[in-house]
């Protein structure tokens, strides 16, 4: 053991010959220290640290945990220049810091230092005693402690049974009280010396549990418990409930009860109607103008059968008339992407990882246009609320760490993100939007279940009824669907669809186009890939743990 020591002792360069601690225990449920200890330095150093635990799991006698927050303040080392965490880092690290000294400057031989504090939180009460369990010298002290004095003064009127005090010393989780010191036992003090030979070394501590009567120490409770301990719901109540008015006002649309329609809006695209029916702006609802085309006599599509074990079957898009000029902005982009430098005709497989930038400039505009049918106010209400939950939480994840914890403060952040994706459908029709999507609800209503002698009776009056209304179906995502109710019509497919082997039927012609537009729709948005690198006591058992060394 004594050449441990001396170990320890070389490695820190530094002893402690004499260490007194004296703490005052007041009423009012907090107590004050003052460790003074004399240093002798056998090489020069700068000064000595010390660290003090602040976060504690507590094994209560019921057999739960308990988590225990201490703090400690009003730190001061008179005569020597020390920096010391403040609250917060006390919270974030679980410890307090004091380092004491001069980086500009050296100190060899003995010094005296002096450290004094005020602990907060840190006596156990329970039922049938106050408890005092302080490390008077915590086990991670970096150095031998040679002579130890210490002295607990209790609050005026306050007596300690000689039968419940307790003192250990040794390895941390020894819980024989120890024979080590003198202790003596005044009216209102308790006070003790180590005796002759004693030297306490790393990994061993000296710990002090005094069980004081029930009710002589005011426990330091909280106004409103319920604020201490669960303040924080109600806090990030408030900004679910702030969201929610935001949304109600200026998110949610009117009422717009769906009114049964066999046809879609005059003279508005299948792309914008997949943006109005779900307010964004999908891959699919540009991918649904190359049917829109079709109808229209301006592309038309040819599937290519390629030979070979490997060989992927691919698509040619081939132009038949030019886009006409008063053509949304979003159309225009689309179409001269596909049909660029005077080319007739483009394979889909060309496009891949090319067209991605084509496709984010049409949805950019997509969504651009859609504006005249929403309310400039929602949009208005969607950067407000985005910025304020950004702010909100960058402010709310350090203060409901520092009051309530580790998991409040994951709690506030979840809430912001999830309250950040749910902004997005903070926007809202305006009188002209909400009658277009009443009638788009019903249109889509129809196309997912309308009966087959609805659809003869459509077929009569507008023989092109299938065709003209099939891009719609595909940006709704029923495009397969609808066009199975027409596989007993006899309607024929359109004419602008070609595949090696021809169709046998409308159902063949749904499957076939279905899976050659969710190729194209694949292979227009496909991007390059980027790569990536890659008493019930025991010694230390008590508040007050940590230690310290030299620097």
């Amino acid at each position: 053991m004594l050449w441990a020591g001396l170990a320890v002792a070389t490695a820190q360069d530094f002893s402690v010959e004499r260490y007194a601690v004296t703490v005052d225990l007041t009423e009012a449920g907090y107590f004050e220290v003052v460790e003074s200890y004399d240093v002798n330095f056998l090489y020069p150093k700068h000064g000595i640290y010390r660290d003090i635990l602040t976060s504690y799991t507590l094994q209560t006698r019921q057999g739960t945990t308990e988590k225990r927050q201490i703090e400690i303040s009003d730190i001061s080392v008179p005569g020597h220049r020390f920096e010391a965490s403040g609250k917060f880092a006390q919270k974030i690290n679980g410890q307090v810091q004091i380092k004491i000294g001069d980086a500009d400057r050296t100190v060899s031989g003995p010094v005296h230092y002096e450290i004094r504090y005020r602990v907060d939180n840190a006596l156990l009460f329970e039922e049938e005693a106050t408890r005092f369990y302080w490390n008077l010298k915590p086990s991670d002290w970096q150095a031998p402690f040679n002579q130890i004095n210490f002295s607990l003064a209790l609050p005026p009127g306050t007596r300690a049974d000689p039968g419940q005090v307790f003192l250990y010393t040794g390895p941390v989780g020894t819980t024989k009280p120890s024979s080590a010191f003198d202790l003596q036992l005044d009216a209102d003090r308790i006070s003790g010396r180590s005796k002759p030979g004693f030297v306490s070394f790393q990994g061993e501590a000296v710990t002090l549990l005094v069980n004081l009567p029930s009710g002589s120490i005011a426990e330091q409770k909280p106004l409103w418990p319920f604020w201490t301990d669960y303040g924080w719901t109600l806090l990030l109540g408030m900004i679910a409930g702030l969201f929610y008015w935001l949304f109600v006002t200026f998110g949610k649309d009117d009422p717009a009860p769906a009114v049964i329609s066999y046809f879609p809006p005059d003279k508005m695209d299948p792309a914008m109607v997949g943006f109005l029916i779900d307010d964004k702006e999908d891959t699919s609802d540009l991918v649904a103008l190359l049917p829109y085309w079709g109808n229209q006599g301006l592309v038309e599509m040819e599937e290519i059968d390629k030979k070979g074990w490997f060989a992927q079957d691919d698509t040619l898009i081939r132009k038949l008339a030019d886009l006409p000029a008063d053509a949304p902005d979003y159309q225009q982009t689309v179409f001269n992407g596909l049909f660029s430098d005077g080319k007739s005709e483009v394979l889909v497989s060309s496009l891949k990882n090319k067209f991605y930038t084509t496709m984010g400039s049409a949805r950019s505009e997509l969504k651009k246009g859609a504006q005249q049918y929403y309310d400039p106010r929602a949009r208005r209400a969607y950067w407000f609320t985005a910025g304020g939950l950004v702010l909100a939480a960058f402010i709310l994840a350090p203060t409901l760490f520092y009051f309530w914890g580790i998991f409040a403060a994951a709690a506030g952040l979840v809430l912001c993100i999830v309250l950040l994706i749910l902004n997005r459908y903070m926007v809202k029709k305006n009188p002209k939007g909400i009658k277009l999507f009443s009638e788009l609800k019903g249109f889509k209503a129809f196309i997912k279940t309308a009966e087959e002698n609805r659809l003869r009776m459509l077929l009569a009056e507008s023989p092109n009824y299938f065709e003209s209304t099939m891009a719609y179906a595909l940006a709704f995502g029923y495009l397969e669907k609808w066009a199975d109710k027409f596989d007993k019509l006899d309607v024929p497919p359109p004419t602008w669809y070609h595949t090696a082997g021809g169709y046998h039927s409308m159902h063949h012609f749904s499957r076939s186009f279905s899976s050659t537009i969710q190729s194209t729709s694949s292979t227009l948005v496909s991007s390059p890939s980027s790569s990536s690198s890659g008493g019930g006591g025991s010694a230390g058992g008590g508040f007050g743990g940590g230690g310290g060394g030299s620097w």
